[in-house]
């Protein structure tokens, strides 16, 4: 398990240190968001194809990471090409200053979601390396039915906000339909949903200890780059944001308040 840890930090790194200089070259950050779910669509295979025989957990493992990374990274792509350098690393080279942040940005942004990479991925790893029955039982199937609510959410709530910002009239507007009626964020909310059904088919095949990838998935999306810095930044440029925020759950569905 060591070895195979090992070897895909090891191609993790080499491939976030070729994308820290096309960075560089084209003086935009912001591609690395879009690495972030191709990052565990190519450590998840590294796992399933040199961990020995592909059985049908692995196979069902294989299926769901490559799906999930692939969406999040044709989205991210559609959302973020042409659109110029995010503003978060906007202000990170304003902060630090051009002549300096050019090779700082390869240690505080891309060789740390390397890391996280590696960190969040652990259940990938213990399911392809786990000593369990091969043969899919019923916490593979639990698994998998809360990777596809998640999924759902995640998948749909992105689209809803896309067809939702195409229509400008809709500027300076808060969505509050679809899933956005009962969560503030879907997409996210979907997200740890989506590494929780990692987490139950980890423990499925036997591998305990690795659902911290899993734990410092949602606590990531939560506290430090999802739910947490959004809502600041809403409830600076949308005055309707507070009054959805006093009908509207944060994080888990439920009905409105009224």
């Amino acid at each position: 398990m060591i070895d195979l840890f090992s070897q895909a930090a090891l191609i993790i790194f080499i491939l976030v240190t070729l994308l820290w200089v096309w960075s560089v070259f084209i003086k935009n950050v912001s591609i690395v968001d879009i690495f972030w779910g191709f990052g565990f669509v190519v450590v998840n295979a590294f796992y399933v194809f040199m961990s020995g025989e592909l059985h049908a957990r692995k196979t069902v493992i294989l299926t769901l990471v490559t799906v999930w990374g692939l969406r999040l990274a044709i989205y991210l792509a559609y959302r973020n090409i042409g659109k110029g350098e995010d503003f978060r690393y906007q202000e990170f080279r304003r902060s630090y200053g051009p002549k300096r942040y050019w090779w700082f940005s390869f240690f505080q942004v891309f060789l740390l979601q390397g890391a996280l990479i590696m960190v969040v991925s652990l259940p990938l790893l213990g399911i392809s390396s786990g000593q369990s029955s091969q043969a899919l039982n019923i916490l593979d199937y639990i698994g998998i039915l809360v990777w596809l609510v998640g999924f759902a959410f995640e998948a749909g709530g992105d689209f809803q906000l896309a067809r939702f910002k195409r229509n400008l009239k809709n500027k300076g507007k808060v969505l509050n339909t679809g899933f956005w009626k009962y969560t503030r964020h879907p997409n996210y909310f979907g997200d740890a949903m989506v590494w929780w059904g990692y987490a139950i088919l980890s423990i499925a095949a036997g591998s305990y200890w690795q659902v911290i990838g899993s734990i410092v998935m949602t606590y990531l999306i939560i506290k430090i780059s999802g739910v947490s810095l959004l809502e600041r930044t809403l409830k600076e440029t949308k005055p309707q944001y507070s009054d959805y925020i006093q009908k509207t759950n944060a994080f888990f569905p439920w009905f409105p308040k009224k």
